[in-house]
């Protein structure tokens, strides 16, 4: 790897690319004395055209503050953290993972949390480790918003991975459920400036509908809104598909039953489990009225005839209590309807290698095993994060005694944060790598400094590089833009480093892990004739340069010289079904036992529930994200935390009905806690829907100077976690739709505003 420019040189501009989200923006980087002092929109990007959101744009500012971790940190006696030298954090961790590993190996577990997906080596290498170990017991931030989606996906497609999106440049109706892309982007999808985007759709013909619980920044840009109850989704696709069923069955031909017959099997199975759900039926607990549903039906039929239509859905769907069965019925309506693998309809990526295929051929990503607390099915090869807590309290051989989190901040993200806290009190051995003192670090007997986004040379992550999940597919590699403070090291070679320190060898092989302490060893040698204190570290950019010689994309060096980024062939429709879909039979499935199941057993009690709250007027809350923030990593710049608090949000006639007034402290409770904060009125709301603003709540982590002096509360304390809370087929945590009650707050403001233990 060559290292970032000296920094006795004069500012310098490099080209980069974000790594905080699916969008990956392109950057100009501003350098001087080894650090980005400014970062701009790359206007040349092929791609992302010039446009990058506040947070990219603001990242080095978060990144370079006086609370960065910069050197290993271990948990003395006194309960304070101390700086120690690598090689005794390192063996500290090697032999308690050793020990544990003799009882069980699943005894070592992992947690993989959203930024480490956002690096092409990171997730890789703590795969590596954890083969290395043996274990089973993975568990990732997936199952806090998206594994609905990969689990369905395996069910239909044969691949986790296998995740159509719309053709946003020429569909003709776009109908989106539970997603907001203008403050959230396209989940998975890479799309520059989604704002700008949906409004070129709109001006081009094209007829959207936003469904959602709020009235979203993106409904106030372009298209139509219209509300839903949330947790209700499963109800609107399946009365959307009973309307399409009925109206097949009347001669109008929406239906495209040829490449029904070709491409797919279990349709007269869904056909007929979708049936009874009319419009009529499901219109008091969506709130929809059945002439608005069809309506939207109307809509979506209208763009397929004229040129192709599409419903996506995203995390408000997703993290409700049925994300997996509005996933699958999704899939089966664009698909029945044929506007799967069609232009204008949805598309289905293709990366630099066929990676569904490989992991078909492989079992990568397909492990079928079950979790020991509640037997869930493992999804993306890990369990949900929704039983670790259980995981790590429940005597037995398998009982979690070590856990690693990497990438990842848990004790904020997860639901039953407050009793995964206490959870992590009984570990053998916690480890946390990150980039920052977090709520998860701050729990931690050993804390290992990272590097950043900006610190590491990188390719896009797995989905753009692997599925193609872009609207514009092309290539891009970095370099690293800043050079590495104090002891930070790069997960690679962290993970590296730990296999060698527990005796054992990287993705379980001998070999490998000689090989790459000898690459680990050169590199290091070359870095410290220039500078004799650099801390040891693999090669990354050999690596990548391997990554893209094995897929045949020429070299690290070759891409380098295209610094705006590197076209790759269009999207090609019609290239997918029949041909790419790695189901034994090559047929995508529209009725998995699983999902039937799950639809005909829990969907009538589901029903009745919904219609018992609406009977006692009960309030659901929804999360909502805001510009400025993004999960729990902003919250230590003072730019991104100016109100020093989140709110909840409520519609004025909910106000009005509980005597409240905008700016009152109210108590938030529901089955599992209790959160205290001030109210907001918000008339984009459905009435009986609040909104409370995630990530926040940071006031037992003293290591973040800034997120420590807020008041903003956690709103996973108001979520359940354990085997009985979760979603059957994915894992999924119920993280949104969650059934409430609001009062004005009884006693003293001085609460435990995070609600996690001292």
């Amino acid at each position: 790897m060559a290292a970032p420019r000296p920094s006795h040189e004069l500012r310098a501009l490099e080209h980069t690319f974000c790594r905080i989200c699916e969008a990956l923006c392109g950057l100009e980087a501003e350098v001087e004395g080894g650090r980005v002092v400014q970062l701009r929109p790359d206007a040349a990007h092929v791609a992302t055209r010039g446009y990058a959101c506040v947070k990219g744009l603001r990242q080095a500012e978060y990144l370079a503050g006086p609370d960065r971790l910069r050197y290993p940190l271990a948990r003395a006696a006194d309960g304070s953290f101390r700086r120690v030298s690598w090689d005794d954090a390192l063996a500290r961790v090697g032999a308690v993972v050793a020990a544990e590993r003799a009882i069980h190996p699943d005894r070592v577990a992992m947690y993989v949390g959203t930024a480490a997906g956002f690096g092409v080596l990171h997730p890789i290498f703590a795969q590596g480790f954890m083969s290395a170990v043996g274990s089973r017991s993975m568990f990732s931030s997936a199952t806090q918003d998206c594994a609905s989606k990969f689990a369905a996906a395996t069910h239909l497609y044969g691949f986790p991975f296998t995740q159509p999106f719309p053709d946003l440049d020429h569909a003709r109706a776009l109908v989106v459920v539970g997603a907001n892309p203008a403050i959230s982007k396209w989940s998975f999808l890479q799309v520059s400036n989604p704002l700008a985007k949906l409004r070129e759709m709109e001006a081009r013909g094209c007829r959207i509908v936003f469904v959602d619980p709020r009235r979203t920044e993106s409904a106030k840009a372009a298209g139509e809104h219209v509300f839903i109850r949330p947790g209700t989704d499963a109800f609107f696709y399946l009365a959307f598909l009973a309307e399409l069923v009925a109206r097949d069955a009347r001669g109008e031909r929406v239906l495209d039953h040829e490449r029904i017959a070709r491409f797919s099997k279990g349709w007269r199975e869904l056909a007929e489990l979708a049936a009874p759900w009319t419009p009529e039926r499901v219109a008091d607990v969506t709130g929809i009225a059945p002439a608005t549903l069809r309506r939207v039906v109307d809509l979506y039929l209208e763009g397929t005839r004229e040129g192709g239509a599409a419903l996506y859905l995203s995390t408000g769907v997703n993290m409700g209590p049925h994300g997996s069965i509005g996933f699958w019925l999704q899939e089966a309506i664009n698909l029945v309807t044929g506007n799967t693998d069609r232009r204008g309809g949805t598309l289905v990526g293709q990366g630099i290698l066929d990676f569904p295929a490989f992991g078909a051929r492989t079992g990568t990503l397909l492990r079928k095993d079950r979790s020991r607390i509640g037997a869930f099915r493992s999804v993306n090869d890990a369990f949900p994060g929704g039983i670790l807590a259980d995981e790590i309290l429940t005597p037995g051989e398998r009982q979690i005694r070590v856990l690693f989190v990497t990438g990842g901040n848990p004790l904020l993200t997860m639901a039953g944060s407050a009793r995964l806290a206490e959870a992590f009190a009984h570990l053998e051995l916690l480890v946390c790598l990150d980039v920052l003192p977090s709520e998860t670090a701050h729990a931690a007997h050993v804390v290992l400094p990272c590097t950043s986004p900006l610190q590491r040379p990188d390719l896009p992550f797995v989905f753009p590089l692997m599925l193609g999940l872009q609207s514009k597919p092309y290539l891009q590699a970095t370099r690293a833009v800043e050079e590495r403070q104090g002891e930070q090291r790069d997960e690679a070679t962290i993970y590296l480093d730990l296999c060698r320190a527990a005796g054992l060898p990287i993705f379980g092989s001998k070999v490998a892990q000689r090989a790459l302490e000898g690459m680990k060893a050169l590199h290091t040698a070359k870095l410290r004739r220039t500078n004799p204190r650099a801390e040891p570290a693999l090669p990354e950019e050999r690596l990548l340069d391997l990554v893209l010689r094995a897929t045949k994309q020429g070299s690290f060096a070759s891409l380098l010289a295209h610094p705006h980024g590197r076209a790759r062939p269009a999207h090609a429709p019609g290239s997918f079904l029949g041909a790419r879909v790695v189901t034994g039979d090559g047929l995508v499935d529209l009725a998995p036992p699983p999902l039937v199941d799950f639809a005909s057993s829990r969907l009538e009690r589901d029903l009745e529930a919904e219609r018992a709250l609406l009977a006692r007027g009960a309030l659901k809350l929804i999360t909502r994200r805001a510009v400025t923030t993004h999960n729990s990593w902003m919250h230590n710049h003072e730019a991104f935390v100016r109100d020093g608090t989140n709110h909840l949000y409520m519609h004025g006639d909910d106000l009005t009905a509980r005597g409240l007034a905008e700016g009152e402290l109210v108590d938030v409770r529901s089955a599992t806690g209790t959160v205290r904060l001030p109210v907001r009125r918000l008339d984009d709301l459905l009435p009986g829907v609040v909104a409370l603003p995630h990530g926040w709540g940071h006031q037992r982590a003293p290591g973040l100077r800034v997120a420590s002096r807020t008041r903003g509360v956690n709103v996973n304390l108001l979520a359940a976690d354990g085997p009985e809370a979760l979603e059957p087929v994915s894992g999924m945590a119920h993280l949104t739709g969650i059934v409430v009650e609001v009062e004005r707050a009884a006693g003293p403001q001085a609460a435990t505003w995070s609600g996690l233990p001292e």
